[in-house]
């Protein structure tokens, strides 16, 4: 009787189309008997492109018939490599032409991680927006503060990873950063009206036009002291204020309720204050109140 295995390359040369049954399910693959005496493994890696398949019992069942593709043998060892996904086309393959950096794609949100969501473009094609490219002018903390699964949204396409099968997007790219024409927009002295979005223990967040956040700082709610900031001012408050501040590298605005009704003097004597300390002094507290929020808010979650 002839072993099968002496003229197994003739057989099933590597790349050809082969059927079989499947004869066991283990963790790690499927095996395939293609005839008697002879099985090949098809390695859970090796099912699909796209979908991340936990164990091959998932989608395929014993004694089931399939087809598959020979991806290797070795004779010695009497093993035969097969492969189910090599018997379409790996979208992958295709993604750097149909998705090129700065395309505009619509899709679902999938899934929400902590450090972005997760969009489906096609089938078991998915693109990633990081939490830092959802906005200009927002601090987001985690995507579900703006998205929810299910979602659809717009984004571009900023950049395609084949080799790790990543495809990185933004929502901000859509539009303009706002920071690049702030000086069009604001100018300290101004006066603002917005609604309180967030409170923290040192100030209030107070969302502005432009989609742009301004921070006032607890010394600038009142002329009296005020002990605890939920005492003056609660979330969806409309207030009005004065911009006393502007820092266009840390991207920050700091905001003054008590200086809105100011006339030109003491605005004068006020901003007197704020130029009498040492440089940068008022904004490094600013700036670490934007951080304690931060803190604040991650402690929370």
């Amino acid at each position: 009787m002839t072993n099968p295995w002496d003229s197994i390359e003739a057989k099933f040369p590597v790349g050809a189309k082969v059927k079989g049954k499947v004869v066991n399910l283990v963790p790690y693959g499927a095996f395939v008997e293609l005839e008697p005496g002879v099985e090949g493994l098809v390695h859970v890696t090796e099912l699909s492109w796209t979908k991340r398949i936990a164990k091959p019992s998932d989608v395929l069942k014993q004694g089931q018939e399939i087809e598959a593709v020979v991806l290797g043998i070795n004779r010695e060892e009497q093993k035969i490599s097969l492969g189910i996904r090599q018997l379409e086309t790996n979208p992958w393959d295709q993604a750097s032409q149909k998705y090129p950096p700065g395309t505009k794609v619509k899709g679902k949100v999938r899934n929400l991680t902590s450090y972005g969501a997760f969009i489906e473009l096609e089938e078991g094609l998915d693109g990633m927006v990081h939490v830092s490219d959802v906005s200009w002018t927002r601090k987001i903390n985690h995507p579900s503060e703006v998205l929810k699964k299910g979602d659809e949204v717009e984004a571009q396409v900023l950049e395609i990873d084949k080799a790790n099968q990543r495809i990185s997007l933004g929502i901000k790219q859509l539009g303009t950063d706002p920071w690049d024409g702030i000086d069009k927009f604001y100018k300290v002295g101004d006066l603002v009206t917005g609604q309180v979005s967030k409170l923290a223990s040192f100030g209030a967040f107070i969302g502005m036009q432009h989609d742009i956040d301004g921070l006032v700082h607890i010394s600038q709610i009142a002329e009296e002291h005020v002990d605890k900031i939920k005492n003056v001012l609660k979330p969806g408050d409309t207030v009005t204020a004065r911009v006393i501040k502007i820092d266009r590298a840390e991207r920050r605005i700091g905001l003054s309720i008590k200086a809105a009704n100011y006339n030109p003097e003491q605005l004068a004597a006020e901003q007197k204050i704020l130029d009498s300390l040492r440089p940068g002094e008022d904004m490094v507290a600013l700036s670490h109140a934007f951080d304690a929020a931060d803190l604040e808010r991650k402690e929370k979650e």
